[in-house]
């Protein structure tokens, strides 16, 4: 158990270096290529946040614990928006309406992710996703990705420094640090859960969803915390599109995925829909907003572990 401690806390420390060096990176990027920080967000960063999630749940579906795939997903969608944005949000509430997105962008990138969300609800309502679900998700995605890149354009206000060839080295030694981490963080907290009876769905849902999601949490920290609220947010909005589309797309592909629970689905919906007063209300209310979905969160996953037997 003491080995597991400090593996745990190796990961901890490998996603916080990795995430300084991926936003160091990408906000460079943004600069030298004429690109907007939310386009850098919701593509570079998010692809490479959300690979965590793309390895443990093509993992996981390759080896047929397709609950912890599915479970790895939806938890990880949820604990982007109640957990690290209302984090980002409370600790710099102003974060959103000084980051130079414009505001059409953001719609844009917000109403994209509501268009994932509902395809995913609409399929989930058949009690099962199988390969036509995973083609369908791929499709979209490519869609989505050509949108975004289209679309994106360096906006007014950016305040980024360029570091020349310096910022895709960043980037990749911050994408190999998160990786590494996330999977250090995982591996060791599930150890931890399956000792005390965790079901397969729980684990993914909770502890493996927010162990994947520790890059999106500390990227996002980090931007927001200097200045760079368009990455993010653009990464929280690309990294659950990711998730719902790439991730789950690819894992349906190798093994159909049973619904077990509609509560879950709803709470997808629930807390994808409650994303809206974080990104478009006053600063003055979005404070409040971002303690009531921590709070909300928190509920959440407490009732997740209340329903284990024994």
């Amino acid at each position: 158990m003491i080995l597991t401690a400090i593996t745990f806390i190796i990961g901890i420390a490998l996603l916080i270096k990795g995430a300084g060096l991926f936003v160091d990176g990408g906000s460079g990027l943004a600069l030298r290529y004429s690109i907007s920080p939310a386009l850098i967000g919701s593509t570079i960063i998010a692809f490479g946040t959300s690979l965590p999630e793309l390895v443990v749940s093509t993992d996981a579906a390759a080896t047929g614990n397709t609950a912890i795939a599915l479970g790895n997903v939806l938890g990880s969608n949820i604990a982007n928006i109640a957990l690290i944005l209302a984090l980002c949000t409370l600790i710099r509430p102003d974060m959103v309406a000084a980051s130079g997105t414009s505001r059409p962008a953001l719609i844009q990138n917000t109403m994209l992710m509501f268009g994932a969300t509902a395809m995913f609800a609409l399929f989930a309502s058949r009690g099962t996703l199988g390969t036509l679900a995973g083609v369908v998700f791929l499709i979209l995605f490519a869609g989505i990705l050509i949108i975004f890149v289209r679309t994106g354009r360096e906006e007014a206000g950016a305040d980024i420094r360029s570091r020349g060839g310096t910022d895709a080295l960043y980037i990749i030694l911050g994408l190999i640090a998160v990786v590494i981490g996330a999977r250090l963080v995982v591996e060791s907290a599930i150890v931890i859960a399956e000792g005390f009876g965790v079901p397969a769905f729980v684990i993914g849902v909770s502890i493996v969803a927010v162990g994947t999601s520790l890059p999106e949490l500390a990227t996002s920290l980090v931007a927001a915390l200097h200045g760079e609220g368009a990455i993010s947010v653009g990464n929280i909005l690309g990294s659950n599109i990711f998730n719902l589309l790439l991730v789950l797309g690819v894992s349906l592909l190798l093994a159909p995925v049973a619904i077990g629970s509609w509560v879950d689905i709803i709470a997808v919906v629930f807390f994808t829909v409650a994303i809206l007063p974080l990104l478009f209300a006053r600063p003055a209310l979005v404070r409040g907003w971002s303690v009531i979905l921590l709070i909300g969160y928190g509920a959440y996953i407490a009732l997740a572990f209340a329903a284990v037997p024994g």
